[in-house]
């Protein structure tokens, strides 16, 4: 018989057994979309692979802040998840062998970072501002959420026409690498593993949650990480699954797309929070987070930009252990103010 402590965690692992198969099936018929499309594998991941592997953390900030009633974790969730991402950012560079994947990785991915570094730092200043009563609203919903969906809808179309413009040429001349597969039965297939992934990712939260409390570990510092990182599973198994299928490009923009739609999964959040403007009733302690992802894509355009060689004793570039760092520097202070 199955103890009451194990069964959670069972739950957990097959958790993670069906997203790494859907991962992995999500990866492959999303590099054929992008192949049959001509839009480049930068674009299926920054909007199509971002939007799907980020759904677990837009149930858990809706069912948070309208359920629950629970602002903080909504907000500590995204902002966490956004961190979370830039980690993984540095994993890919430990897995990836050979060449850096700031040295592999488009240049264009520039364009989605500094749309990152726009709407998380605007968040952060939000965020202050907020705190220390100065906001604007329209009802219970702040200013904020208006000027982040109109960040969003600006990113999507600037970075879909800079990859229709700089893939053209090679959308003219590339063979069809899978003959076998009409564009709707990619579109079908990938589709299909969606599902299965928001699915499973949707469960994720809750059992992170059982497995919070039968531990006893302490829910406001534990708890926030642990369901950021439960949210954050998605984007792990996809980004990997896609460098090893070759799509590197689509993995760095599944991460970087990911903390966009966050952010806008965060005015999706103050829309159902209907006892005020979200940012107003949340810790302070929330701009460390975003201003240390601010600081961890900043690192990641430098390393995009600079393309730097070497390692660190064979494992990461110094650009990723800066990264590192910083992700270390957030988690401890997050630590110190909760204890």
């Amino acid at each position: 018989m199955i103890s009451t402590y194990a069964s959670p965690w069972l739950e957990f692992l097959l958790c993670l057994i069906v997203i790494g198969y859907a991962g992995v099936k999500l990866s492959v018929f999303g590099d054929v979309i992008a192949d049959k499309t001509g839009l480049g594998g930068s674009w299926v991941g920054l909007i199509m692979l971002a939007t799907v592997t980020s759904l677990p953390e837009l149930v858990t900030g809706v069912i948070s802040v309208s359920v629950a009633g629970l602002p903080d974790i909504a907000v500590g969730n995204v902002l966490g998840a956004c961190v979370m991402n830039l980690f993984i950012f540095v994993l890919l560079d430990f897995l990836h062998r050979g060449e850096s994947v700031f040295q592999k990785s488009s240049q264009g991915h520039i364009l989605s970072a500094s749309f990152g570094v726009l709407m998380i730092s605007f968040v952060g200043f939000s965020l202050l501002l907020s705190h220390h009563g100065y906001q604007l609203s329209f009802g219970y919903v702040g200013l904020y959420t208006f000027i982040i969906v109109i960040m969003y809808g600006v990113m999507v179309r600037s970075v879909f026409y800079y990859e229709k413009k700089h893939m053209a040429a090679f959308a003219d001349h590339a063979p069809d690498r899978r003959p076998d597969l009409s564009l709707f039965q990619s579109v079908a297939r990938f589709a299909a593993a969606a599902i299965v992934v928001v699915v499973a990712a949707t469960a994720l939260p809750f059992v992170g949650e059982h497995i919070a409390q039968d531990m006893g570990w302490h829910q406001s510092f534990v708890g926030t990480i642990f369901i950021a990182f439960a949210t954050t599973i998605p984007e792990i198994v996809v980004s990997i699954a896609a460098m090893r299928i070759g799509a590197l490009n689509m993995a760095v923009a599944n991460l970087l797309g990911s903390n966009l739609f966050n952010i806008f999964i965060l005015a999706i959040d103050d829309v159902f929070y209907t006892r005020g403007p979200l940012l107003a009733h949340v810790s302070p302690v929330h701009g460390v987070s975003a201003f240390s992802a601010v600081m961890m894509i900043s690192l990641a355009i430098i390393g995009l930009f600079y393309r730097p060689n070497g390692r660190v004793l064979y494992t990461v570039g110094w650009t990723s252990l800066c990264m590192f760092a910083v992700y270390l520097f957030n988690t401890y202070i997050l630590y110190l103010y909760e204890h």
